[in-house]
């Protein structure tokens, strides 16, 4: 199989970029984030893209990262939160090791730090978290091979989890 040996989706503040790295560094291969990639390619955050284009513009941007990521990259692959919403991006998942990870409501809340940067959150964060979740629960677990919580484990032990999830070994 060629591509990412894991695909993480799953809620913004959830970890994937944390559990990335140590699952990158347990199995001798790099990782990547499209939402890194987004940022290095637009020289700006993604918050000031949401102000100055909009959603969808993002969402454009969003699905060609992913795209591109999905055939150039073979070793750890984390995506943005809304990525899934793509039916075109949810296509492409489906021939891949894809793991979602996570978290109810309270623990995103503390994780998030409710943090202005994160444009969908920046008003009532905790209903909006709710309810993206809502509706993007049934596209994550559309695309998910497994569901890995991390609500009161470490990134290590969630690490394992995934690793456990995809029956991977350590390099």
């Amino acid at each position: 199989m060629t591509g990412p040996k894991v695909v993480l989706v799953g809620p913004m503040g959830v970890g994937k970029t944390t559990v990335g790295e140590l699952l990158s560094e347990r199995l001798g291969v790099s990782f990547r984030d499209t939402d890194a990639d987004i940022v290095a390619a637009q020289g700006r955050e993604i918050s000031d893209i949401f102000v100055d284009e909009g959603e969808a513009y993002f969402r454009a941007l969003e699905k060609a990262a992913v795209a591109a990521a999905l055939t150039e990259h073979d070793g750890i692959l984390a995506l943005g939160g809304g990525a899934v919403l793509d039916e075109s991006t949810r296509a492409l998942l489906a021939e891949h090791p894809v793991v979602c990870l996570s978290m109810d409501v309270e623990e995103a809340v503390q994780r998030t730090g409710l943090n202005q940067a994160r444009p969908l959150l920046a008003v009532n964060p905790r209903k909006q978290w709710r309810e993206l979740m809502e509706s993007r629960r049934p596209l994550y677990a559309e695309v998910a091979r497994a569901v890995v919580p991390t609500d009161g484990r470490t990134p290590d032990e969630v690490a394992q989890a995934v690793l456990d999830a995809l029956e991977l070994k350590e390099a």
